[in-house]
């Protein structure tokens, strides 16, 4: 006799699995970014009902004076808007940029962030990104240079 499989198991588990590989990447981010003066913070990740497939995830970054990312890529539309301090970025091909409170930066979803820094080693900074990306993809990729 043939029994079907439990569809509603097999979600529980996509959901949990999916749950513990962002939750995986959130910590290693994290680690990663308290080491070198940043804090991340997730404020939401929502899906895009009028772009199936997509979703926008929004996140806080904090530089401490000095602090800067790694060299990395977001495979992701990114738009950074400055609230506090002045920061520096990079996009490889361009030219470093240094943003102030109100100013904004784009990043496409190609683009390999060579510099993205703290422009103080006394204040900090802070910005917001909003990053348009594939469902369940990470927010961040390391590249190693």
């Amino acid at each position: 006799m043939k029994t079907r499989p439990n569809t509603s198991n097999r979600s529980i588990f996509r959901s949990i699995s999916t749950s513990l590989c962002f939750l995986v990447l959130s910590c290693s981010i994290a680690s990663a970014s308290a080491a070198d003066g940043v804090k991340v913070t997730e404020l939401m990740t929502k899906a895009l009902a009028n772009v199936p497939g997509k979703e926008v995830t929004m996140l806080t970054v904090e530089y401490a004076p000095g602090g800067a990312d790694p060299v990395h890529r977001h495979n992701a539309s990114a738009f950074v808007y400055v609230l506090e301090g002045s920061i520096v970025m990079q996009m490889k091909g361009d030219k470093e940029v240094t943003l102030r409170p109100g100013e904004t930066f784009y990043e496409p979803p190609d683009g390999v962030h060579l510099v993205g820094r703290n422009a103080s080693d006394k204040v900090p900074a802070k910005f917001v990104v909003f990053l348009v990306k594939e469902k369940g993809a990470p927010a961040l990729v390391p590249v190693k240079e």
